[in-house]
């Protein structure tokens, strides 16, 4: 019996150095699948780039910007955009353009670079699908976490994330693997919350604000998870004031201060110049009050009745009528933790899944296909496995077999968002194309065309900075300091900056533009048309025509005067869109908007007059300063869509009705009475008669 025991025994063993092979190979043997399916899709879908463009492309313009800090960086600048400047805040990712300068230093310079972006966003790909994976398997089992994983390749937004040379999927990773890593330190148990794993929460709190603003929610989540689970080491003091526990918390929290205190050691403000162009609450016209809270409510009605429902914008990535899914899905979250007992892992996710909201404090979410929101889709995925766990578990009371729906529900789930990969593909593969055929085609343009020492004003700053070679001016103010607060406020206010800048330093103003006109919003600055790229079949790019011009600057203060002053002296001027000029004058925006800021020019005594206007106002009201006891008189510069009253107001007395006719400019000059001079008069121009009115300027002159 012993001798057959051990015979038997020897017989199913494996040999020594088999058994080692297979438990060395065991672990990697685990991701052949995913690999092989993410380099298969990574094939296909660079494939069908480079059959409708004929070498490497990509469909954003804004994977450009990070390509040209990332040549910048390769030369030795510190995310510095042009020759001449220095730093730039425009750089939403330090950490993506870090990733790729060593490789562009290495030679994929040019379109080259683009395969670089390629693989770190696939990779990123892969691991996300793994991730994913982990972070299911607890809550739903092994069946339905691998639902879960499959929804990530299926998924267009993060195919189309993975081929468009920004840092959306990479992003995505950190974030799922970040969230992992504080799902799992809070699960342990104190002993097994070893310093090794305290390091790496820490270090996660600090790369990834590096990767994207939106990085800061790691910061905060791996600051709460330290400061909620005290970590293995024991103090003497009490558990509230354990060092190791809030001197952890505080460290991972700072790691969301590095991004805003570099920009403020550099540029004197904590905000990014993209935060300025894109966040709500620094918006002049929608972050205050009442309109933000119109603006975010917007958002989310959009978001909720269309986003996620698979229409209009989402449409080609969702299935039409997933609304009622994603909604059970945030449900079936927590309601998984709650039968799995595995509450923090549910909270946590659901958290994640929910942060897909913070786009909702954007301008607008909607711009270049919706990337701001994909990196967090991968728990709204997690969610549909729960919802299909939770399906299958109350089938199950009934019919125990109903257990094999989970995986199955999971699977159709991921089949039914892979239903539109065929369509993902040909708008990503039309969109490079579209890219490639205008801003690229601009920016090699510029290189052959225009001489070294030229600045060309650009509002799609990425190509062609980057293959142009030419220094350029943004005027969105992306990559150009101190230009986005004129791009939010206005054309008007674009054009009397530029009037400023044209009498403090003309060098700074471009000598060509590249550009959407309707974008730019002041033609009186354009001159001659030089080339022209037009693409109809597309539906990426900001214009069917992007422009090239010289530039002109003849118009430029043409409007700094009224038509006659007959010698007075000037004593105060305000002029209505110079945003320096409105806040020295106290002047009230009122319920105003961008669009309603306009570079108006007509045609006055034969000569173009050009000058900065808000219109569409009810009421103007600001201070002008003069002296008391003087007697003074008002010139203002009016335009109107039809005939109508305004009344003159100093200090709340009426003190004249001015008669506002279009087209062209109206000039009104209204004397004050010496009893309401002072030297802060509070003016009101007030619509008497609901026709609606446009300011440009106000004079105070002696009399």
């Amino acid at each position: 019996m012993g001798q057959d025991s051990v015979h038997g025994d020897t017989t199913l063993q494996a040999p020594p150095v088999v058994s080692a092979l297979v438990g060395r190979w065991k672990r990697p043997l685990r991701y052949v699948p995913v690999s092989l399916t993410t380099i298969a899709l990574a094939a296909y879908t660079i494939r069908a780039v480079i059959a409708r463009c004929g070498h490497p492309a990509v469909p954003l313009d804004d994977a450009f910007i990070h390509f040209q800090y990332a040549k910048r960086l390769a030369s030795g600048h510190f995310f510095s955009y042009v020759d001449g400047e220095g730093y730039s805040s425009g750089a939403t990712s330090l950490l993506w353009p870090i990733l790729l300068a060593p490789l562009h230093a290495a030679g994929l310079t040019d379109l080259s670079i683009i395969w670089a972006a390629w693989a770190f966003g696939f990779l990123a790909l892969g691991a996300l699908t793994v991730e994913t994976y982990r972070l299911a398997l607890p809550l739903v089992g092994r069946g339905a976490s691998a639902g879960a994983a499959a929804m990530v390749p299926c998924f267009g937004g993060y195919v189309f994330g993975a081929a468009s040379g920004m840092e959306v999927v990479p992003l995505a990773f950190v974030l799922a693997f970040a969230l992992r890593r504080c799902i799992e330190w809070g699960e342990l148990s104190r002993p097994e919350r070893s310093s090794a794993r305290r390091r790496t929460l820490i270090v996660l709190a600090f790369v990834a604000p590096l990767l994207r603003p939106e990085g800061m929610l790691v910061s905060v989540i791996g600051a709460g998870t330290l400061a909620a689970f005290p970590p293995r080491e024991r103090s003497a003091l009490p558990l509230d004031r354990d060092p190791f526990r809030y001197g952890a918390a505080a460290l991972a929290l700072a790691g969301a201060l590095v991004v805003p205190l570099l920009h403020w050691a550099l540029t004197g403000s904590v905000s990014s110049s993209t935060t300025v162009v894109k966040w709500l609450p620094g918006n002049p016209y929608y972050g205050h009050g009442a309109a933000l809270l119109a603006s975010v409510r917007d958002n989310l009605r959009l978001f909720f009745d269309v986003i996620i429902d698979g229409r209009e914008w989402s449409a080609v990535y969702i299935p039409s009528g997933a609304r009622p899914f994603a909604l059970a899905a945030l449900v079936a979250i927590p309601a998984a933790g709650r039968l799995r007992g595995r509450s923090l892992r549910a909270a946590l996710i659901l958290l994640m899944a929910l942060s897909m909201l913070i786009p909702c404090t954007y301008l607008t979410f909607l711009w270049n296909r919706l990337r701001y929101l994909w990196p967090f889709a991968f728990a709204w995925f997690i969610g549909l496995a729960c919802l299909a766990r939770c399906v299958a578990d109350a089938g199950a009371i009934f019919l125990p077999r109903f257990r094999l729906a989970a995986p199955v529900l999971s699977g159709i789930f991921a089949g039914a968002l892979a239903s539109h990969l065929g369509w993902t593909l040909d708008d990503l593969a039309s969109s490079a194309s579209a890219i490639d055929r205008q801003q690229v085609a601009l920016g090699r343009w510029a290189r052959t065309a225009l001489e070294p020492g030229v600045l060309i004003g650009v509002n799609d700053t990425g190509a062609i900075s980057y293959l142009s070679e030419r220094s350029t001016f943004d005027i969105v103010g992306l990559t150009t300091p101190g230009e986005a607060r004129y791009w939010v406020a206005g054309a008007g206010s674009r054009f009397e900056h530029y009037e400023q800048l044209a009498r403090a330093s003309p060098a700074r103003l471009p000598t060509h533009f590249i550009v959407y006109p309707h974008w730019l919003g002041c033609d009186a600055i354009l001159g001659e048309e030089l080339y022209r790229a037009t693409v109809l079949d597309q539906t990426i790019l900001g214009g069917v025509s992007m422009l090239a011009y010289t530039a002109r600057y003849d118009a430029l203060g043409s409007g700094e005067s009224p038509r006659s002053a007959d010698g007075a002296a000037l004593v105060d001027a305000l002029d209505v869109s110079d945003l320096e000029s409105e806040a020295e004058h106290r002047y009230e925006l009122g319920p105003t908007r961008e669009t309603e800021n306009l570079a108006l020019s007509y045609e006055d005594g034969g000569q173009e007059v050009a000058d900065g206007t808000r219109v569409g106002r009810s009421y103007d009201r600001f201070v002008l300063r003069g002296r008391a006891g003087s007697a003074y008189r008002l010139v203002a510069r009016l335009v109107a869509p039809r005939a109508g009253d305004l009344e003159a107001r100093i200090g709340g007395e009426l003190v004249a009705t001015i008669r506002a006719t279009p087209p062209g400019w109206s000039e009104a000059a209204i004397d004050i009475p010496a009893n309401l001079a002072g030297e802060a008069m509070l003016v009101s121009i007030v619509d008497a008669t609901g026709a609606g009115f446009g300011s440009a300027h106000y004079w105070l002159y002696e009399r």
